[in-house]
């Protein structure tokens, strides 16, 4: 999931279709790149879970998937707890030291 953020153009799809649906093709014509490498994206983005496709006819719509953000958020808070943990037990430490409570 990481992996598919690292890249900035992913970053940015994920942005244009964070409040609505947008066609491959909306999408694609804010890169200056060719929609084959945009459609590579787009898979990378769906494998990672972040990103959903819905096929209407010919057309290719693409929108955030929520699911994929929560496990993303879930994962980082991991993080964050942990050094929340360390940082609350340095900071009794150091209360007990200086004032001896």
């Amino acid at each position: 999931m990481l992996r598919a953020l690292a890249e900035p153009r992913r970053v940015a799809i994920l942005k244009l279709v964070r409040c609505r649906e947008l066609r491959a093709g909306e999408i694609s014509r804010h890169f200056r790149t060719t929609r084959p490498a945009i459609s590579q994206h787009f898979r990378v983005l769906i494998k990672a879970g972040l990103l959903m496709e819905r096929r209407e006819g010919t057309r290719r719509l693409y929108r955030i998937r929520p699911q994929g953000f929560a496990q993303l958020r879930s994962f980082l808070e991991t993080f964050w707890d942990e050094k929340l943990t360390k940082l609350k037990s340095a900071a009794e430490a150091e209360m007990k030291d200086t004032h001896g409570v």
